[in-house]
């Protein structure tokens, strides 16, 4: 199990669009996104591990196992906290994929899903503080948007989202990638093992649709 920023993020953006505020209904129910929630139940905690992270040098314990996922936080944010699986997060990922539905089951409008994985800043606010130091990717709603194709990566119109605690995902046209570690940044910038998976990620992609 892994916790998520952009899941959280689009989730919240589901549960604007169709007033209802239960993400277990409006969501993870209709998706079969079974351990995906704001904590992690006791009888699953088996299944948990702790987080890492770096003190000079050294990793260190982050988060334990018993720590802030396993009793319900005080309030559910909007934009980060969930604990998910790389089952729900592929069945997540593929209902962006198919426009918002999924095995018969629509959670999103068609139009939702292109608004909030296309990029939504201005030249000027791409050059000063885009995700991208080099301009190359902008922000949708809760996603990175890729503007440019990566020669060792994902291409234009790819989108997903890195997150510090050791996450990052990517929709590539027909491909999904999804990783997930236990180890968190310990710098601005991501891991070494985050650009191995987007070379990984965007040789699949190629090769599943080479256009």
């Amino acid at each position: 199990m892994a916790t998520d920023v952009t899941l959280t993020a689009v989730a919240a953006s589901i549960l604007i669009e169709d007033g209802v505020l239960d993400p277990a209904e409006r969501v993870f129910g209709p998706l079969a996104m079974v351990d995906t929630g704001f904590s992690v139940p006791a009888d699953k905690l088996d299944r948990f591990g702790p987080y890492f992270g770096d003190r000079d040098g050294a990793r260190v314990v982050f988060d334990p196992v018993d720590g802030q996922w396993s009793t319900p936080p005080a309030f559910e944010g909007g934009g980060d906290g969930l604990v998910s699986t790389l089952a729900d997060y592929h069945r997540f990922a593929r209902m962006l994929r198919g426009g918002g539905e999924l095995d018969g089951a629509r959670v999103l409008s068609g139009r939702s899903v292109a608004a909030m994985t296309a990029d939504h800043l201005t030249a000027e606010q791409l050059a000063r503080g885009g995700p991208s130091p080099d301009g190359s990717a902008g922000w949708g709603y809760g996603v990175d948007v890729q503007l440019t194709d990566l020669p060792d990566g994902p291409r234009a119109g790819s989108y997903g989202r890195d997150g510090g605690l050791g996450s990052t995902w990517c929709n590539d046209r027909a491909v999904t990638g999804i990783l997930l570690t236990n180890q968190a940044w310990s710098s601005a910038g991501p891991p070494p093992v985050f650009a191995t998976f987007e070379s990984i990620l965007g040789e699949a992609a190629r090769a599943g649709d080479p256009t």
